[in-house]
This record gives C-alpha cells, sequence and structure tokens, in this order.
C-alpha cells in the first residue's frame, strides 16, 4: 500500500491529535479505508478497514475493562459491565471520532462521501475502532492502551461515584417512579437540517412541568440531553431542600 507525500503530511496532523505517531503508516492508511472506497478502486477485502475494526473493537473492550476496574476497585462485575457498556457505545466513540476529526482522512467511495458518510456515527464509531486496531497492528496491545488511556481520561473523570450511568434515561426513570409515581415524558419538538446533519429537540415533562430541552444529532441523544438536564435540576433541587 503506497502512500504519497501529501498523505505523509496528512497523517502526520492526524497523528499529533492521536498523540500516537505510526511506524508504518500503512496501517493508519488502511485504518480509515472505507469499504465502500476499496470496491470502487478493486482493493482486495484485506485493504479496507473492517478487519481493524474487529481488532480496535476487541482491544477497546480489554482497555477500558482494566481501567474501569482500576478506577472502581470494589464494583461488582455487573455494574463494571454496566459502566463499559455506557461509555463504549457508538454515540461516544463517534463523539470521540469527531474530536480527531477522522471524518476529514477517511477514505470514502463517491456515494458514500456524497450522502454524508464523514458524519455518519456509525462510520465513525468503526473507523476510530479501526484506527485503535491499527496502532494494535503497528506496535502492539501498550501502545493500543495507551491511546485508549488518553482518549478516555475525560470520559473516566466524568464516571463518578458508585451507581453513575451515562444512560442518563434509564437513572432519571428510576427517580421520576421513586419520587414521583410517574414515568417521565419525551416529546419531540422538531428536526432540522438534512438527512445526514439532522438536529432534534426534545421537550422532558415529569407530570405537567417541562424539566430538560434537549438537543442531539438522534433522538435517543437528545433524550439522554434532556434527561441529564433533568437530573441535573433534581439534584440542584434536592440540595437546596437540604
Amino acid at each position: 500500500m503506497s502512500i504519497s507525500r501529501e498523505e505523509k503530511k496528512k497523517f502526520k496532523e492526524f497523528e499529533k491529535r492521536l498523540g500516537y505517531g505510526f511506524k508504518k503508516r500503512e496501517h493508519l492508511k488502511r485504518a480509515l479505508t472505507h469499504k465502500s472506497f476499496a470496491n470502487e478502486q478493486h482493493l482486495p477485502p484485506t485493504e479496507h478497514n473492517e478487519r481493524y475494526e474487529y481488532l480496535g473493537d476487541a482491544v477497546l473492550e480489554l482497555s477500558v475493562s482494566h481501567l474501569l476496574m482500576e478506577q472502581f476497585p470494589t464494583h461488582p462485575e455487573g455494574e463494571l459491565s454496566k459502566l463499559r457498556a455506557a461509555i463504549v457505545n457508538e454515540e461516544q466513540l463517534a463523539s470521540m471520532a469527531r474530536a480527531l476529526r477522522i471524518g476529514d482522512y477517511l477514505y470514502l467511495g463517491k456515494g458514500e462521501d456524497r450522502t454524508g458518510g464523514r458524519e455518519k456515527p456509525s462510520l465513525l464509531s468503526d473507523a476510530f475502532e479501526a484506527v485503535l486496531g491499527g496502532v494494535y497492528m503497528d506496535r502492539g496491545f501498550d501502545k493500543a492502551n495507551g491511546v485508549v488511556r488518553k482518549q478516555f481520561t475525560k470520559v473516566l473523570k466524568e464516571v463518578g461515584g458508585t451507581g453513575f450511568m451515562k444512560d442518563y434515561k434509564t437513572r432519571l426513570q428510576e427517580i421520576s417512579q421513586g419520587r414521583f409515581r410517574v414515568m417521565p415524558r419525551y416529546r419531540l419538538v422538531s428536526s432540522t437540517g438534512p438527512d445526514h446533519r439532522k438536529t432534534f429537540e426534545i421537550n422532558l415533562y415529569i407530570k405537567e412541568e417541562l424539566v430538560g430541552v434537549g438537543h442531539g444529532a438522534s433522538k435517543k441523544a437528545a433524550e439522554q440531553d434532556a434527561a441529564r438536564q433533568a437530573l441535573e435540576k433534581i439534584e440542584c433541587n434536592s440540595n437546596r431542600d437540604m
């Protein structure tokens, strides 16, 4: 797999964001090559990123599992599994991919590119995992684990005390039923933007009170944002009552 001078320059920019320099940039190029591009260029299946994604998924699961055990030495297995599921998901990985601007570096087929492939959460999250797989192929697990640690530091800091869940909707439902004896209600207010870059707005009510207005790139993300706001409001009110 050849790499041009211009590609080397772009890859160097990406490596700076990632915090890792590849010994063999062929691994990075392969990790950034989508199947649609490989098909258009008549490349063999081994030259797109699905195999690296498969490997990166395993690296990520092991690395995050280790990090969670370090941070929560007394948590049982079930709680650790829930925490891992809450921080290793398509939404979170796509967010990390956007922070790294992975979409700018992807090799996409023309059709995929035209339909907003560089912004698709599923494609971005897969590419993030593929890059981790590329790091593993380049210099092994320790280096890949180091990249995971760096990328997940902020997320892990947000994973506070016992019982924290990034799934704000689940937490809010439990609190709402326990304290107010009602289920939270989510109502779609608006959906704006082109199909591949829509922004959703969700109003959240407990009883008849508006307790959160969420925004996100999907209905699910907007609902989570609204639930997060509601939880913060409930916690703030509880502290005032103390």
